[in-house]
């Protein structure tokens, strides 16, 4: 089937339509329901194949990509996939396709919720991520350990993602998150998925208290303001809202490099309605320190539909 798969694009569209990811599915959780180390070889395999059927949906196959993902969302097959990414042992390509079985999980899967409890429930689940991010292993890994993050602090609102998110935070991921952003200026999808987990942890008064502590922090989110994507935008004034309510620093830091122009130029150009409030409201609490600490920088603005 692999051998197959690897000849055309026609014939792997052929073997998702006709419901090998289901299969394979099955055949991965009747083995995971054994000893994993007994059937790693033949678990690596399956996982293997399973890996490209998942991103066939859009191109036939739909139906039964999504009828695998929730027979691979079982406690035995997750437990699987966590021994892979955790396994010594396991080879790199068998931790990415781990990765990306449990990203489709995530993102897809019915029983997403009861997947992120799964996953949550492995104590030392941040230092298994945060370890790929740390110690890259290849930028795909790296992407796709940043997406399970976001994704688990976004499903999750059990005890279980508290521990998950203070674990992250005390391990120094909000200055790692930092240094990503600028190190990765020519890549979108690092930038957005690096700025989207430091919104999540930005929930929490230690995420706060920790970008609040970190010069790079507003500087850094001002400047990505329009400059990446809609996304990327979002999570940015996002942040700023959140610290600026708990910290006037966060405010004046803003004013200094020049957020209040970026964030009318936000509004005038439009964006969702979460967003268009959280400006309008950071706009609000800047407004009576913009006399004594604001500052312009032109290049940005020169867009803007008027001055005021």
């Amino acid at each position: 089937m692999t051998s197959w798969g690897n000849e055309s694009e026609r014939n792997r569209i052929s073997i998702a339509s006709n419901g090998a990811a289901g299969v394979l599915a099955a055949a991965f959780d009747g083995f995971a329901r054994e000893t994993v180390e007994k059937r790693a070889v033949v678990l690596e395999e399956l996982l293997s194949s399973m890996s490209w059927m998942f991103t066939m949906s859009s191109r036939g196959g739909g139906k039964e990509a999504a009828a695998a993902r929730d027979r691979l969302a079982s406690a035995e097959s997750v437990k699987a996939l966590l021994w892979f990414l955790k396994s010594n042992g396991s080879r790199i390509a068998a931790k990415q396709n781990s990765l990306i079985a449990l990203r489709e999980l995530l993102l897809a899967s019915s029983k997403r919720e009861r997947v992120a409890e799964s996953m949550l429930e492995i104590e030392d689940l941040h230092q298994i991520l945060f370890g790929f991010l740390r110690s890259p292993i290849s930028p795909a890994i790296t992407k796709l350990s940043l997406t399970l993050i976001f994704q688990l602090l976004q499903i999750s609102t059990s005890k279980s993602s508290d521990r998950f998110k203070s674990s992250l935070i005390d391990a120094d991921l909000v200055s790692f998150l930092l240094e990503t952003i600028i190190s990765s200026s020519k890549e979108r999808s690092v930038s957005e998925k690096a700025l989207g987990i430091l919104d999540k942890l930005c929930d929490d008064s230690k995420g706060r208290a920790a970008a609040s502590g970190n010069s790079l922090t507003v500087p850094l989110l001002v400047k990505k303001i329009l400059r990446i994507s809609a996304a990327a935008t979002e999570f940015s004034v996002s942040v700023i809202w959140k610290l600026g309510r708990c910290d006037q620093r966060a405010l004046v830091e803003g004013l200094q490099v020049g957020a209040f122009q970026k964030l009318v130029l936000v509004l005038q150009l439009g964006c969702g309605e979460e967003t268009k409030e959280k400006a309008t409201a950071t706009l609000k609490m800047m407004n009576p320190f913009r006399n004594e600490f604001e500052c312009t920088e032109s290049l940005d603005f020169k867009n803007l539909k008027r001055s005021f």
